[in-house]
């Protein structure tokens, strides 16, 4: 992942909109905007007051590992918490009944495609 993607997914994460984090690091939204659509890398000064705000390091912005995490399998489990943080939570509050089926569903759609 580039930089951009992993401060959109942090983003996601929080709930945070782009213009939200560039008002907080100083700088003009457009900025962001211009990062992402040309997957251009920030000055260091920026991706650190980036970083600070999104409160995770610098290094997991640029590869999109943890640095309190070593082996791979770790980081990918980190990667797909964060990424679907927001759907475990709306899963989590469901009533139990509703909850087994989605997951049934989801066991039956991964079953399907593993036979293809």
């Amino acid at each position: 992942m580039a930089f951009w993607d992993n401060v959109l997914a942090e983003l996601e994460y929080k709930g945070m909109s782009n213009k939200a984090l560039a008002e907080k690091v100083g700088i003009d939204a457009s900025n962001i905007g211009r990062g992402i659509r040309f997957k251009s890398s920030p000055s260091a000064d920026t991706a650190l007051k980036i970083a600070k705000v999104l409160n995770v390091s610098v290094e997991y912005l640029v590869t999109g590992r943890s640095p309190n995490i070593k082996n791979e399998e770790e980081n990918t489990d980190f990667q797909l918490f964060r990424k679907y943080s927001k759907t475990f939570e709306k899963l989590d509050a469901l009533p139990e009944k509703t909850r087994s089926s989605i997951i049934q569903l989801i066991d039956y759609a991964n079953t399907d495609l593993n036979k293809s």
